[in-house]
């Protein structure tokens, strides 16, 4: 085993694991700096100590027996920060029998890049031996590094195991994405939150338990909950809360709050975390939820998002969800987006809470948004059908002559204001584009539609029985 200088968290993510000098299914711990965080020095070196993700892991599943039978293929772990990517590498670090080499997109550049994978292929060929290549957060590789990657996960020459938080449909290239299997990891339960706190008291050896502390169970509780997910979080504010109580001190719910900060939601403007929020808003409002409406609305802003974005989003459910069943639904909207944009923030988001609220308790309609996409398909595949000759603009002698405006009639000479006449190319004479439902405003758009076709064949009957 051979050790490189400690990352920026304490942990020697450099160091190479392979395996020689202990037997194939021996569990080992990765080197971990005594200044570490609590998270990285009381990690797990097999599965007994792991905690969460039974799905993949728990006996009998599938992650779990390619890596105790050394079958593992390229694979990426995805999921958010602080549920166990990384120490299923550790894991797989101690009990695989290839050689294990970690390594960091963040921390380290492309020539250590290049001396593993040298490495690995001179190991290749003298031992037979495969390399692990543990790569933390490969989302921060950018498609070129990622390109460079793929002939030696390719050929064999590495069997890659990726870390990400983001979507790796949209992070990693499609070539090495087909090449590899990709294992989602879930936030972790409260109660698993729970159990790696006890463990970390009274873990004397890597953990606190040589401080002689005492916690109480709504302590952990809180803990608990508020790691959202993240055993990384709940640690490390379990290790403030220990500092504070101090040496034999009671770790108490008073002294879990003081060691906690504001509360940072897990979220980011870019990635899974912003489009799956505004999803689950577009759709409480779409469903007629005004208590899903409010709190994606609440969570969003609590976590930073652009105001005006959300407006925009907001005008968008106004025509896409509410249409013509309310028309009043795109005023509110693009008075809220005014609203925020004289008051700011916190007033002005008021004005986008009484418009979220407003499009949800709206009676709903997308038979706009249906009608007008069929009718762009329809313009699509018809592109050079001709504008009819009575309905074309005759401004000249000679486009008269030529029969422009020929036959046009005048809507307002006819009873009701409808003329026998048609609007379309004879490519698309069907039409039959929006057809209103019978929610809101649209019932009477649609008595109103039936109206207009009763006076247009009314105008029609009259003009072919007048005398010519």
């Amino acid at each position: 085993m051979t050790a490189r200088e400690p990352d920026l968290f304490g942990e020697t993510q450099g160091t190479a694991h392979d395996g020689a000098d202990e037997p194939r299914g021996t569990a080992t711990r990765l080197a971990v700096s005594p200044g570490a965080p609590l998270a990285s020095r009381i990690r797990p070196i097999d599965f007994e100590g792991f905690v969460g993700q039974d799905e993949l892991v728990g006996p009998g599943r599938p992650l779990r027996e390619l890596i105790e039978r050394d079958r593992l293929p390229s694979l990426i772990l995805w999921g958010p920060p602080g549920v166990g990517k990384t120490t299923l590498a550790h894991i797989i670090a101690g009990l695989t029998g290839a050689a294990f080499e970690p390594f960091s997109a963040v921390t380290e550049g492309v020539p250590r890049l290049r001396e593993i994978l040298a490495v690995a292929r001179d190991r290749r060929r003298a031992t037979g031996r495969d390399t692990i290549l543990f790569i933390d957060e490969i989302h921060r590789f950018n498609k070129a590094q990622q390109d460079a990657l793929l002939p030696h996960v390719e050929s064999g020459a590495v069997v890659l195991i990726g870390a990400t938080t983001e979507n790796p449909s949209f992070e990693v290239i499609p070539p090495l994405l087909s090449r590899s299997r990709v294992f989602v990891l879930d936030p972790l339960a409260p109660a698993a939150i729970a159990e790696l706190c006890c463990r970390a008291l009274a873990d004397a050896e890597h953990g606190l338990g040589g401080r002689d502390l005492a916690a109480d169970d709504e302590a952990i509780e809180r803990l608990a909950e508020i790691a959202d997910g993240d055993a990384r979080r709940a640690l490390n504010t379990l290790e403030t809360a220990a500092d504070l109580a101090g040496e034999g001190g009671r770790i108490t719910l008073e002294v879990v709050e003081a060691a906690l900060q504001r509360r940072i939601p897990r979220y980011d403007k870019s990635g899974d975390a912003h489009f799956d929020a505004i999803s689950a808003l577009h759709k409480a409002v779409r469903g007629s939820d005004t208590d899903g409406t409010l709190y994606w609305l609440s969570r969003m802003l609590e976590a930073g998002e652009d105001p005006m974005y959300l407006a925009r989003r907001l005008i968008r459910m106004a025509v896409e969800d509410v249409g013509l069943a309310d028309p009043a639904a795109l005023r509110v909207a693009l008075s809220a987006r005014d609203a925020y944009h004289v008051l700011g923030s916190p007033e002005g988001d008021l004005a986008l809470a009484e418009a979220a609220v407003y499009l949800a308790v709206a009676p709903k309609s997308n038979r706009i948004y249906r009608a007008f996409g069929k009718a762009r398909r329809t313009a699509c595949e018809t592109p050079a059908a001709p504008v009819p000759h009575h309905i074309r603009n005759a401004p000249t002698k000679l486009m008269r002559d030529l029969g422009h405006g020929e036959g046009y009639e005048y809507d307002h000479d006819w009873p009701g204001g409808v003329a026998p006449q048609t609007y379309l190319p004879d490519e698309v004479s069907a039409g039959g584009f929006y057809q209103p439902g019978d929610r809101g405003k649209e019932a009477m758009i649609a008595e109103r539609m039936r109206k207009i076709e009763q006076l247009r064949a009314e105008a029609r009957r009259r003009e072919t029985s007048e005398p010519t």
